[in-house]
């Protein structure tokens, strides 16, 4: 199949989250495969163009009310043939900050920043002559593009093109003002006619889950959970109206980055059949964090954007949260990295003062990333909600025993400790209140300090988890070949 990568983010351009790691993954794992894959995105202040190959001829984009010209550069993945095509829209991307920035959260443009993106895929398909089987487009910001093949574009070159949209976060969803509507460069009568209209607003997510062939989850469970009042935020109804062509798809990890036998980060190197070089991981870790070096207190890690969607407030919050009662009363330790809500950084650095077993890094370190997962022997993450989650993947895959909420890709990832026959990959739990997350810390560090065979049997179970990309992009050539039929009539059965 040809397929087109409509993202807002991938690494190593540009990164926020999961979506940028998930979109070049992906990407990689079909070319492998044997698909012509490709990914257009837009050329952010900080992507160097004298690294990037330009396409001399101009562009012309039909996004806001009159036309726009825009700058095409290439490149390729590192280590990969899959082609990154840039836009080059300085009125748009030169400026620092993908969706916002510190002092402007929600940029107020990002209705046409979205619409260049989108309007570009589609020129950049005509520029090239390469039109593709499945326009797969990834998140709010790139809504645009299941509408325009729906009620633009399909007919001429992309009458055989069907569209794929993937939902990464449901939480954020692209609403803006009525007002902002012409900058999308379509006919007002889709403010209606495509799902664009939200309570006298307009919802870019609304529009794309109206209007996509097939839709797709990050993992099987959230594509329960957001047809439901509590997941659903607002678009439950739509969703159950729409469940025939949602799939839930779990995302792979890097396998290559994150490997105990060969991270470069991490001091010392280990696998499932000799874990004794974690000991030394953590050893480092306790001095790296200022912690009392004691191989014998469990350690564990969290690695969070400190946000609502993470359940930080039943964690940190003043006289809430569990982690001052779970260090007063438990024999235990934390490694904490992290950044976000103001409230939530500051109280950490107060915890600091307050708590010898409980330090944290304030900011983002990769080489602290890795050996937190190393080093830690269990790992929290009590998500409000989870899409998918990458580092329970990666907590097992090093040893470390998740301690999770029963949630999106936690519950599809993490099994239960089963007490009776030591089986399982962590803990879990289904209440987000501190009063559940002290009780499943208190019961994992009792199994830390009467049941080690448990624990080893754990780690070792967890380690050999296939959490790879190979088993998730079967699941995405599913979905592309249902698209093409839903959205064309084509069965890729005729291909072979």
């Amino acid at each position: 199949m040809k397929i087109l990568m409509v993202t807002s983010e991938t690494v190593p351009f540009a990164k926020t989250g999961g979506l940028a790691d998930a979109v070049s993954a992906l990407a990689i794992a079909l070319k492998k495969l044997g698909h012509d894959v490709r990914i257009v995105m837009p050329r952010y202040y900080k992507i160097d163009r004298s690294k990037l190959k330009p396409i001399e001829a101009p562009l012309a984009v039909a996004a806001g009310q009159i036309e726009t010209w825009v700058k095409v550069y290439e490149s390729t993945l590192p280590d990969s043939q899959v082609p990154v095509y840039f836009i080059d829209h300085e009125q748009s991307f030169g400026r620092d900050g993908i969706y916002g920035t510190k002092y402007e959260p929600d940029f107020h443009d990002n209705p046409y920043r979205s619409a260049v993106l989108c309007h570009g895929a589609f020129q950049i398909c005509r520029l090239l002559g390469w039109y593709p089987d499945i326009m797969h487009a990834h998140d709010w910001f790139c809504a645009l593009i299941p509408v325009l093949l729906k009620h633009v574009c399909r007919n001429g070159y992309f009458a055989h093109t069907a569209s794929v949209f993937t939902i990464h976060n449901l939480g954020y969803q692209g609403w803006y003002g009525k007002d902002s509507f012409p900058a999308l460069g379509i006919d007002w009568q889709l403010y209606h006619g495509a799902g664009f209209e939200r309570n006298g607003s307009i919802n870019l997510m609304q529009a794309a889950l109206s209007c996509a062939d097939m839709i797709t989850t990050v993992s099987p469970t959230y594509a329960k959970e957001i047809q439901s009042m509590e997941g659903g935020f607002g678009l439950d109804g739509l969703l159950r109206v729409r469940s025939d062509v949602i799939r839930g798809v779990l995302n792979g990890c890097d396998l290559e980055t994150w490997n105990p036998s060969k991270d470069k980060l991490i001091p010392a190197n280990y696998n499932s059949e000799n874990l004794a070089n974690k000991a030394k991981c953590k050893k480092e870790l306790q001095k790296r964090m200022g912690l009392p070096v004691d191989p014998d207190i469990p350690l564990i890690g969290i690695i969070t954007r400190l946000a609502d969607q993470k359940g930080i407030a039943e964690v940190f919050a003043p006289t809430y949260g569990s982690i001052y009662s779970i260090c007063n009363t438990m024999v235990v330790q934390f490694a904490i990295l992290g950044s976000g809500e103001k409230w939530c950084e500051e109280e950490i650095k107060t915890l600091q003062k307050q708590l010898p077993n409980l330090r944290a890094y304030i900011g983002y370190d990769e080489s602290l990333s890795h050996l937190i997962e190393a080093g830690s022997d269990f790992f929290l993450m009590p998500s409000r909600y989870e899409p998918c989650g990458l580092n329970q993947m990666y907590s097992m895959l090093y040893g470390t025993l998740p301690i999770v909420r029963r949630t999106g890709g936690l519950a599809d990832t993490v099994e239960q400790y089963n007490q009776e026959t030591g089986d399982g990959t962590g803990f879990l739990f289904d209440s987000l209140t501190p009063g559940a997350i002290y009780d499943t810390v208190g019961w994992a560090l009792y199994a830390y300090y009467n049941k080690p065979n448990d624990i080893k049997k754990m780690q070792k179970r967890g380690m050999k988890k296939d959490f790879s990309w190979e088993l998730s992009v079967k699941g995405y050539e599913s979905v592309y070949s249902e698209a093409l039929m839903r959205g064309c009539g084509i069965n890729t059965a005729d291909w072979r």
